[in-house]
């Protein structure tokens, strides 16, 4: 139990590692990393760059069975209200 919190807790750190990264989340028992980013900061083909970046520094740093999805998610919402 205590190696599978610190793996989580790696992987989020990992995550968060990188520039324009909003949050992070490590969710379906560490088998997926979701990330945040901000949209002001990163464009698509960064936000491309960003996951093969962190999926590349996962595989260096981290000791884990099977394997990990990282999904960077990059979403811009436009609100108005009508009076």
């Amino acid at each position: 139990m205590t190696t599978y919190i610190k793996r989580v807790e790696d992987l989020e750190k990992i995550g968060r590692s990188f520039p324009g990264v909003e949050k992070c989340f490590a969710v379906q028992a560490g088998r997926e990393l979701r990330v945040l980013v901000q949209p002001d900061q990163l464009n698509d083909d960064q936000a491309f760059a960003l996951a093969r970046s962190l999926s590349r520094k996962i595989e260096e740093e981290l000791q884990y069975p099977g394997q990990i999805r990282v999904t960077v998610i990059r979403e811009t919402r436009c609100i108005e209200f009508a009076k």
